[in-house]
């Protein structure tokens, strides 16, 4: 019977800066935030003997006197202008119910549905239940879509992560230079698929593309699809940067060896080194 066996390999050392290993901003149930009584309590805080106090694990943010805790891993709790995947789980007569990682069903209406899409949205409302009402009128979000709202994924790959690690930038839509592209939804839910051609992007609204994906695109995707869940898996912020280095130091390796724990360790590491070394 055939083992697979790996030898241990020498690292490059990556030395961090004292900012990113002293992180005050980050705290786990218990720490005390701050003694001073002219701060307000806002979400993932408790007042403990006259201390806030963090009741999650998670990053301290701070709004003028309003202090609280965004928790590291948790539900979608999405803001207006969010860009969100999602994926249809009811059909109704004026409107479609869509699981976006969040914890209640978001709503998409007909009215603002730019037909044929759906797949891609952005929240136009959050309701006072939680709940997000989602629109698609906006040509832009059709125009990058390779599915339909038949929920045909053929043509394309669905990673699920967690809301926490998708960093906020002013675009979540990224043509990356490996030939795939990427959709950073701020809900967790990641789509990757085929770059389309210069004339389909210049065509403007929705289109479906039904040719098959050439083996090297799904090659291509596959490696990508792994290097999400290895960055997701050391906790690493993800954007488009991070990807592509990800990717890059991936290429020593084949795509099935990616999540081998060491492999992965491995190309992290890199994937950091590079990181420091652009902010150096």
């Amino acid at each position: 019977m055939a083992t697979d066996m790996r030898l241990p390999v020498i690292r490059k050392p990556v030395s961090l800066p004292v900012s990113a290993l002293d992180r005050r901003d980050l705290v786990v149930p218990g720490d005390v935030i701050t003694s001073d009584t002219g701060f307000m309590r806002g979400h993932g805080t408790y007042v403990d003997e006259e201390k806030l106090t963090a009741s999650v694990a998670g990053e301290v943010q701070r709004v003028d006197k309003l202090i609280c805790v965004r928790p590291l891993k948790t539900r979608f709790n999405g803001e207006v202008g969010d860009v969100v995947v999602g994926r249809i789980t009811e059909v109704q007569q004026k409107r479609w119910k869509v699981e976006t990682n969040s914890r209640l069903d978001s709503v998409l209406l007909l009215s603002s549905v730019n037909l044929p899409g759906g797949e891609l949205a952005e929240v136009q409302s959050v309701f006072s239940d939680g709940a997000l009402s989602l629109h698609t009128r906006s040509l832009k979000y059709g125009k990058v879509s390779y599915a339909n709202v038949h929920n045909e994924l053929g043509q394309g790959v669905l990673v699920q992560l967690s809301p926490s690690l998708i960093k906020r930038q002013k675009t979540h839509f990224h043509n990356l230079p490996c030939g795939a592209s990427i959709i950073l939804g701020n809900n967790g839910f990641v789509w990757l698929y085929p770059t389309p051609g210069q004339q389909e992007e210049e065509a403007g609204g929705f289109y479906t593309s039904l040719e098959p994906v050439t083996l090297s695109d799904r090659e291509v995707i596959s490696r990508l699809r792994n290097c999400l869940l290895a960055l997701a898996a050391h906790k690493v912020l993800l954007f488009d940067t991070s990807v592509l280095y990800c990717y890059e130091s991936s290429l020593q390796y084949q795509v099935k060896d990616i999540l081998k724990p060491e492999v992965m360790e491995e190309i992290v590491m890199l994937t950091q080194q590079k990181l420091l070394e652009q902010e150096g």
